[in-house]
């Protein structure tokens, strides 16, 4: 036992000690600052700037950056979506893979540009080399540059005074990706394919198998098979099985997967290159490659807290919100590594995993890897639905009643433990404003936040924020239930399935990506209903951080006195957590109760 802590420990210790310097980095990028990058990233920044005639000094209001949001993601929309019904056609396809049909293609497109990464297809069998790099790679580079730049418009909104502006839109969204998300993922790609990771353009290649295998008219595997090469029969127990097949040759799958997975796990993208996501030996093949990209998942979340605290000009601001969040994050650690130590409920009955030899795992190891083991798996599990990366080591499908719970609610909680690259701090900081309200209403005074007063236009704009993901999600998924051909594209019935639905539209709500790995997605209606439910979900609440910074920015601020809340100690960060499990817990616990509340009571009994 202690050395599984350590383990944990280790995970934790290694995220904090990259974040801390990191977010300094960040920064001074986009706060302007010199950086150790100019002298390669200013010449570039400055030519895309001519060629796109764009003056980075040029200021705008809230409005016109919102448009300007919109507008961009719209045309990637088109672009993505033209490019994977026409990749048939394209250059880059070795394996001649023909072009998506409309609603998936409608689907993935969405899905990519708006840093969701819910993927109802296989990578390796349904896309091209090119459509993977050039349609869906340059989407995971600018989607968390649009949240990080609409981040610090909130901030600037916070530091600024009498209207002076968010920003430029433009010049945010290609200083960070020229200075953070490219430099980072171009030296996490190179230690992914140093540590096994494929990176090519080449078509699929052919392997013998060292032992041949059969398989029946299904593509079933015939357990226990009796394989006679040269007469070309198969047999169990003496008897010969018809219609089998003798399969010598495994497929091998190639393409450009270290580039993608890196800047997948960096961007808080998560969509795998293959099928299986990093439970594939090709994207994920060591611990070693394991390590780098769980930690990659909440790198940047985690560092924007520590620049959030630097740009307000209150170190403890920064410290205060990495607070909150890793407290969450700890609590669904927790619950989820116990959950999967001790196993379901019905293999604990009459000692049924055996824990009495020191190499066996035990425990729930059902959907996991072994290289992983239930270790890596958990954390993987709690990071990725913290973050709204949705990447997966492991089936979360298989993971017991309370630890598929504690994924599902991490994301219903609306990206706000860590969470997405900016998307996750502006969230959290939407919970601020409402803590800060509601704290102001219990003493008798206009709340206050880092000197700005919080009055009724911020806080209709908060409520919205905060709410977006509860009421994408819930509304998604309630007339998702109603439909009677959704219930076709289950594995499982009952509480289980119902599990599975709630999880597709949690993810597609919280922008997270990941899947019960056990609902069959690729429907016209869930293609749609779920693409809709991911557009809403991500720009309703940029739309409403805009509006809050627009507002703060135009106000002069106010001097702290003895009545004024500290945002930035233990008491802000206790009722911070109480609000954000508080309005989880109203908005989802009838709809947890349903699925893997009853379930866990039901095997339980």
């Amino acid at each position: 036992m202690p050395q599984v802590i350590l383990q944990y420990m280790l995970y934790l210790a290694v995220l904090l000690g990259l974040a801390y310097p990191l977010g300094g980095y960040v920064a001074r990028v986009m706060n302007g600052e010199r950086c150790p990058l100019d002298r390669v990233a200013s010449p570039v920044e400055h030519g895309i700037c001519r060629v796109l005639s764009v003056d980075p000094d040029e200021e705008m209001d809230w409005k016109r950056y919102l448009v300007c949001v919109l507008a961009f993601s719209a045309v990637s929309l088109v672009v993505v979506m033209a490019i994977l019904m026409c990749q048939g056609g394209l250059p880059g396809n070795p394996d001649h893979v023909g072009g998506m049909g409309a609603a998936l293609a409608f689907n993935t497109a969405v899905s990519f540009v708006t840093n969701t990464n819910w993927q109802a297809y296989a990578g390796e069998t349904a896309l091209s080399w090119f459509s993977q790099a050039v349609g869906l790679t340059v989407q995971n580079f600018v989607t968390p540059a649009v949240a990080i730049g609409v981040l610090f418009a909130l901030i600037r909104g916070f530091v600024r005074t009498d209207g002076e502006g968010l920003g430029n839109f433009w010049n945010d969204l290609i200083r960070s990706v020229l200075h953070v998300l490219l430099p980072l993922s171009l030296v996490m790609a190179v230690l992914l394919m140093a540590g096994g990771v494929v990176q090519g353009t080449g078509a699929t290649r052919y392997v013998t198998l060292r032992e041949p295998i059969a398989v029946d008219a299904s593509g079933d595997v015939i357990a226990n098979a009796d394989i006679d090469e040269a007469a070309g029969t198969v047999s169990v127990d003496g008897v010969t099985v018809d219609d089998a097949t003798i399969v010598t040759e495994e497929a091998v799958p190639q393409g450009l997967a270290a580039s993608q997975v890196a800047i997948k796990q960096l961007g808080t993208n998560g969509g795998g290159y293959f099928g299986t996501n990093s439970a594939y030996p090709l994207e994920n093949p060591t611990p070693f490659t394991n390590l780098l990209e769980v930690i990659a998942i909440l790198l940047i979340p985690c560092a924007l807290c520590f620049s959030f605290g630097i740009c307000v000009g209150n170190k403890r601001q920064g410290w205060a919100m990495c607070a909150a969040m890793g407290v969450c994050l700890l609590v669904a650690l927790a619950v989820i590594a116990v959950s999967e130590q001790c196993g379901t409920a019905a293999l604990s009955q009459g000692g049924s995993v055996d824990l009495s030899w020191s190499g066996q795992a035990g425990g729930n190891m059902e959907g996991k890897e072994a290289r992983f083991g239930i270790v890596s798996s958990s954390v993987w599990a709690a990071f990725t639905t913290a973050a709204s990366n949705g990447s997966v080591n492991c089936m979360h499908d298989s993971l017991t009643p309370l630890g598929g719970m504690m994924c599902m609610l991490l994301i219903q909680l609306g990206e706000v433990v860590f969470g997405g690259a900016g998307c996750g701090l502006y969230g959290m900081l939407g919970f601020a404003i409402l803590t800060v309200f509601i704290a102001g209403l219990m003493v008798g005074r206009t709340p206050e936040f880092l000197g700005k007063k919080v009055e009724p236009y911020e806080m209709r704009w908060s409520v919205l924020a905060c709410l977006a993901t509860p009421m994408a999600i819930l509304v998604g998924s309630g007339i998702a239930a109603l439909v009677p051909g959704v219930a076709d594209s289950l594995t499982n019935s009952g509480a289980h399935g119902f599990s599975e639905l709630l999880y597709a539209f949690s993810s597609a709500g919280g922008n997270n990506g990941s899947a019960f790995a056990g609902l069959s997605a690729d429907t016209a209606f869930l293609d749609v209903s779920l693409g809709l439910v991911m557009l809403f979900a991500r720009f309703l609440p940029m739309a409403s951080v805009l509006a809050i910074g627009g507002s703060l920015s135009c106000k002069r601020k106010v001097a702290a006195s003895a009545g004024t809340l500290r945002t930035d100690g233990p008491m802000f960060v206790f009722l911070l957590v109480f609000i954000v499990i508080l309005i989880g817990a109203l908005s989802f616990f009838p709809a947890l109760s349903l699925g893997p509340i009853a379930e866990f009571l039901g095997v339980a009994a």
